[in-house]
């Protein structure tokens, strides 16, 4: 792998430290690059909150819905506590940024060095409610904001961020690497066609899964919260397992012969984390057909799209029933995804060639 060690630049890191989420991930291949990267979670400051008897789930949920106004100041002192024992950084990356307000990046914009905001969600959207209250009159305190959708670009800007970048999401370069030979995936991990993700309420993913199930694809669902649809117990046959992360999750894709992409309509998604990953990951990516999809995948060469239930269970039966075809698809897929130079490594770099860091 590829890295650059000089000039090594020293970044203060705050996002999910949890291996398995994606800001962890792009912790770690900032360090792949070579820099030195102090990583520290703010939902820290939730759990330090919580007492012994205290509930930690519903102090989380009560804090996401009032938009982590009742925190700022726990934050403000939690960032002050850490800056003051921390060596000055060249940079400070912020991944998500919900906890972080106006007085949160005034403490951080006082260390002197570029503040970075990098978030994947939809912050200026309206399916979290109030989560990103806070966010949202800090914008115009970052360096950058790094956004992934072309709404999110614009609306950033309105409410005063100097400096916008919209990129495509990403996969991992180590997390997600495929499999050295097939066989190697465990059994467990096989299906003919796969979704890996979550029930959610008014998304209607369960619907769609069902009447797959109806049309006679041969279904596997990974995911939580599954138990929670009302189509429970017609789904439970296809139903494999929880959330996975993990080589379990790139075993779940590179196991199946065609990978389900579903979009989140709450979330104005036009591609999701899965449209990368999943080639890069050695699955065939079978996903909704959108502008950015087409925009990103020649159409029936290196991905295969849908618009409904019922074109995505004859694109289905078409392709269990062709091989070969499956197999150029796959592999063309997996080609074109590292060409675009969308890895976590890649983000990386371009993020920090915005202040000539690499």
């Amino acid at each position: 792998m590829e890295t650059t060690t000089s000039p090594m630049a020293t970044i203060l890191y705050f996002g999910d430290c949890n291996p398995k989420s994606t800001a962890a991930q792009r912790a770690e291949a900032l360090k792949r690059l070579g820099h030195h990267v102090i990583q520290h979670s703010p939902f820290d400051t939730i759990a330090d909150l919580v007492g012994p008897m205290g509930s930690y789930r519903w102090f989380v949920a009560f804090h996401y819905r009032t938009g982590y106004r009742f925190m700022q100041s726990k934050v403000g002192h939690w960032l002050r506590t850490i800056l003051a024992n921390t060596p000055k950084p060249d940079l400070i990356w912020v991944d998500s940024g919900e906890l972080f307000g106006v007085g949160c990046l005034k403490v951080l914009k006082n260390v002197g060095c570029p503040v970075v905001l990098y978030n994947v969600d939809d912050p200026t959207g309206q399916r979290d409610g109030h989560r990103f209250d806070s966010l949202l009159p800090a914008l115009s305190l970052y360096d950058l904001v790094v956004v992934v959708r072309r709404e999110t670009e614009v609306e950033c800007q309105t409410l005063g961020a100097p400096q916008v970048r919209r990129v495509l999401r990403s996969y991992d370069e180590i997390a997600h690497k495929p499999f050295p030979r097939p066989t190697a995936v465990p059994a467990a991990y096989r299906s003919d066609v796969v979704f890996i993700g979550t029930w959610m309420p008014n998304e209607k993913r369960d619907e769609f899964m069902l009447e797959l199930l109806r049309q006679g694809v041969p279904l596997a669902i990974w995911g939580s919260r599954w138990e929670k649809s009302p189509h429970w117990k017609e789904l439970q046959v296809a139903y494999r397992g929880g959330a996975l992360g993990g080589r379990d999750y790139v075993a779940a894709i590179q196991g199946a012969k065609i990978c389900l992409g579903l979009l989140s309509k709450g979330n104005r998604d036009l591609h999701t984390q899965r449209s990368l990953e999943v080639p890069y990951a050695g699955g065939l990516l079978c996903a909704e057909r959108t502008e950015e999809h087409q925009q990103i995948y020649d159409e029936g060469r290196e991905a295969v799209f849908w618009s409904d239930a019922a074109e995505c269970a004859r694109v289905c039966h078409e392709l269990l029933r062709n091989d070969e075809l499956r197999e150029s698809i796959r592999r063309a897929g997996a080609q074109k995804v590292r060409e675009l130079g969308v890895g976590h490594e890649d983000l990386g770099r371009l993020v920090l060639s915005e202040f000539q860091l690499n």
